[in-house]
């Protein structure tokens, strides 16, 4: 079920981001799900050391969770990255890109932290959706 976001790019005095809206919002049930990591349903780790394949199955994940919840990447308001190098972040962007319209897409944050839950994983993204 999706509901109808407002999404600002670039409020006035602020420069527009590449990828991401400032600016989400939107009325409706909040869903929060939490980071999700490169595991598959047998809590296997899937594809060690490939950022790619990791960030891959993170969004399936993701994806799994909102459908539990009824809703889609569609109603994601914000995305959180977390990752252990920065350069990451293009094979996370391209799996995030995969997954939601580039037109109009959520709100969204990245940071390198110094490790995750278990040495072996290089990505986790957490998002907060609003299903009307």
């Amino acid at each position: 079920m999706t509901t109808r976001l407002t999404h600002l790019a670039a409020p006035a005095g602020v420069a527009p981001g590449t990828g991401y809206s400032h600016v989400v919002s939107g009325s409706g049930r909040l869903v929060a799900v939490s980071g999700q990591i490169a595991v598959d349903e047998h809590g296997e780790l899937v594809g060690p050391g490939d950022p790619a394949a990791q960030a891959r199955q993170v969004f399936e994940n993701l994806r799994r969770c909102l459908a539990a919840a009824g809703a889609t990447f569609a109603d994601v308001v914000k995305l959180t990255f977390y990752v252990t190098d920065t350069a990451y972040l293009p094979a996370v962007r391209i799996a995030r890109d995969e997954v939601i319209d580039t037109e109009r897409p959520p709100a969204s944050m990245a940071m390198q932290v110094a490790a995750l839950i278990r040495p072996e994983l290089l990505v986790e993204v957490d998002a907060l959706a609003v299903v009307g």
